[in-house]
């Protein structure tokens, strides 16, 4: 059973990415904004903001990437509604494939896509003048946590795609992710924030997400933030991926 799991998620997950492969403009769609909020956070409000950093697109980037993978998954929860509504689901579970296999080819095309476009991100943040001189490991280390933020963000993702109504209503729940990091320390330091917002934004995920990844960039001690972080990403992952079986058992059988 595991070797067909294994060989079906890679056939169904080569059918996804060549969808993608036919369609770069979702791509590029998924990286229009967060490059957008770089380039007016940087060069028009960056001169204003007091970021404690010699240069403020070092201290936005690691929230401009958790605004990327955020927008990146709105498309896997609208792929996985068309999948649903054109009745292809139906088709798979006549045939003698694993069921959860699905499920996975959408998850890994989603990670596949996401990991693209957070290097598009890096590369315009280079040419911006973004600068780290962090180690092979400490990069693994940044590239691991936005692997695993992303995947839980993408296994939640599925949750609507699977039971939306709509096509607007499946991508929708990503809006309120991308506009959690503005009460997170990924544009300002929470301790400019009132007394309520600073308590929120200390403790949310995407807070302590960010201060890891940007202290691995920035070749600080990590100190806590990165264990919080891991267990936020771990804890949403499991959830997320309970939640969205049990949704899909419901809708297939």
């Amino acid at each position: 059973m595991t070797t067909y799991f294994f060989a079906d998620t890679a056939l169904l997950l080569g059918r996804s990415l060549r969808h993608i492969a036919r369609s770069v403009d979702t791509v590029i769609t998924t990286t229009v904004l967060p490059i957008a909020f770089m380039l007016l956070f940087v060069y028009v409000f960056g001169g204003a903001i007091e970021s404690g950093s010699d240069s403020y697109v070092q201290y936005l980037l690691p929230g401009i990437l958790l605004i990327t993978v955020a927008s990146g998954i709105a498309y896997t929860a609208f792929r996985l509604f068309l999948d649903m509504k054109s009745g292809i689901f139906e088709r798979f579970q006549s045939m003698p494939i694993a069921r959860s296999s699905v499920l996975w080819a959408h998850v890994l095309t989603s990670l596949v896509a996401n990991l693209i476009s957070l290097t598009v991100v890096v590369l315009v943040a280079l040419l911006m003048g973004f600068r780290s001189g962090a180690s092979p490991l400490a990069w693994l280390a940044v590239l691991g946590i936005l692997t695993l933020f992303t995947l839980a963000l993408t296994w939640v993702a599925v949750i609507p795609g699977l039971s939306a109504k709509t096509a607007d209503g499946a991508s929708a729940f990503s809006y309120p992710l991308i506009f959690l990091p503005f009460i997170s320390s990924a544009f300002v330091p929470t301790d400019t924030m009132p007394g309520p917002l600073r308590a929120f934004a200390d403790h949310q995920p995407v807070t302590s997400i960010i201060d890891a990844v940007r202290a691995l960039f920035a070749e600080q001690p990590v100190g806590t933030d990165i264990w919080i972080a891991l267990a936020w990403c771990l804890g949403i992952l499991a959830l997320a991926y309970l939640f969205a079986m049990r949704t899909y058992r419901r809708k297939i059988s």
